[in-house]
Formats: structure tokens, C-alpha cells, sequence
């Protein structure tokens, strides 16, 4: 893999773009733990692809990237309560669910390239 940046990574690019997404929507939320948590675990997933590509190793990479996989993960458990509790729509979960769906299959598919 030949990229010097880690703002280079597609996977990255589409996780921020998710991140900014998911912080202008709950934003306002008054639930400040439910807030929290899923701007924390939108967050997690771009952070930990970049930390990952920093340290320069592979294997350590690839750590990180299973790390930024658990997020993505924790955050479509989070969008399902959002839907339950009404803080989100169905349109809006299918969509907010679907993007952070395709940044798993990409960090499993990095993954399985390192």
C-alpha cells in the first residue's frame, strides 16, 4: 500500500465525512450520555484509522484498525437506539447505518490487505 498520508485513505475520508455528519445531527441532543457516546464512537473509528497509519507498522495498523472496526460497530448499535428512542428517522438510520455498514466492509478489506 502507497499512501503517505493518512488524509490520503478513502476509508478515512468517508469515516470523517460520517463523524461530521453524526455531530451536526445530535448536536442539539439534550441526552447529553446518548450525545456523548455516539459522537465519541463517530470519532473513534476516523481517530484510531489515523493513529493506526501513524505508528508505521503494519501490525500495529492493523490493531488500530480493528479498534476503528469496534466503533463503527458501537455506532450502529447507537444509531439502532437512536431510531427506538426517536431521536432519528427511519431514512435517517438507513442512511447513517449504511455509511458506517461500507466503512466496516472497507477496514476489513484494508485489513485483510496488510
Amino acid at each position: 500500500m502507497k499512501v503517505d498520508r493518512f488524509e490520503d485513505l478513502l476509508v478515512w475520508k468517508k469515516s470523517k465525512e460520517l463523524a461530521v455528519i453524526i455531530y451536526k445531527h445530535f448536536e442539539s441532543i439534550k441526552d447529553y450520555g446518548f450525545r456523548e457516546q455516539i459522537l465519541r464512537a463517530s470519532v473513534s473509528v476516523m481517530n484510531n484509522i489515523a493513529e493506526g497509519f501513524e505508528r508505521k507498522t503494519n501490525n500495529e495498523f492493523k490493531q488500530f484498525l480493528f479498534i476503528a472496526k469496534g466503533s463503527s460497530g458501537e455506532l450502529r448499535s447507537m444509531l439502532y437506539l437512536a431510531l427506538e428512542t426517536n431521536k432519528i428517522s427511519e431514512s435517517e438510520f438507513k442512511s447513517l447505518y449504511n455509511s458506517s455498514l461500507e466503512i466496516s466492509k472497507m477496514l476489513s478489506g484494508l485489513i485483510k490487505k496488510l
